[in-house]
C-alpha cells in the first residue's frame, strides 16, 4: 500500500436501510447494511453504530479585561448516553465487484431516553453503517436519525403484600418502610 493511500477511504459504498425510523423504548426493528466495493482491501468488521446523545445548554460568566466586566458565555455540553456497535460481520477480505447485504436488528433499550428537542436540552438517536478498516479511514453510510418515543404498553406484575409489624397495614414486599406509619420493614 502506498503512503498516501492510507489517508483515503477505500472505494466502497455503504447503504444502511431500516424498516422503521420511529421506535418506542423497549422495541426493535430490522434493517440491512449493503456493502459494494470497487477496491480490494481487508475489513476488520462490518457494523452499525447506534448512538444516543444528550446536549445541554450551559452558561458561565467570564471576566473580560478590555470591557472590565463579566460577560456571559453560552455553550453546549454533550454526553453520550448510549453507544452500541451492532456487529454484522467479523474480519472479511473485500475484492473489486464485491456486493453483499447483511441483516441487522436495532434494539432500543426499555430504559432509553425518548427523543427531545428543547431550548436547553436535546436528546438525539443516530444510526450509521460502518466498514471498519485498520490504518485507513472507515467507509460509512449516511447517518439516520431515529425518533424514539415513550413506550405506551405497561407491564403490570403482581407484587406480594405483607403486613406491617407495627400498624398491620399492608405494604409491598419491595418497599423499605410502611406507607402508613413510616416504620422500617423487618426482613
Amino acid at each position: 500500500m502506498g503512503f498516501f493511500k492510507m489517508f483515503r477511504k477505500p472505494k466502497t459504498s455503504v447503504v444502511l436501510e431500516i424498516k422503521k425510523r420511529t421506535l418506542a423504548t423497549g422495541t426493535s426493528t430490522g434493517g440491512t447494511i449493503t456493502v459494494s466495493s470497487k477496491e480490494e482491501f481487508d475489513a476488520v468488521e462490518i457494523r452499525a453504530e447506534l448512538r444516543c446523545i444528550e446536549k445541554r445548554r450551559r452558561e458561565r460568566w467570564v471576566y473580560d479585561q478590555r470591557l472590565k466586566r463579566d460577560i456571559r458565555h453560552v455553550y453546549w455540553e454533550s454526553v453520550t448516553l448510549l453507544s452500541d456497535d451492532l456487529k454484522v460481520s467479523s474480519q472479511i477480505h473485500i475484492v473489486p465487484g464485491f456486493k453483499k447485504t447483511f441483516p441487522i436488528e436495532v434494539n432500543i433499550p426499555p430504559n432509553g431516553r425518548e427523543t427531545l428537542d428543547g431550548m436547553d436540552v436535546n436528546v438525539s438517536w443516530f444510526l450509521k453503517g460502518v466498514v471498519g478498516v485498520d490504518g485507513r479511514p472507515d467507509p460509512i453510510s449516511d447517518t439516520i436519525e431515529l425518533q424514539v418515543i415513550r413506550s405506551t404498553s405497561t407491564v403490570s406484575k403482581e407484587v406480594e403484600m405483607v403486613p406491617c409489624e407495627y400498624c398491620k397495614a399492608l405494604m409491598s414486599i419491595i418497599s423499605s418502610s410502611c406507607p402508613i406509619c413510616g416504620a422500617p420493614r423487618k426482613s
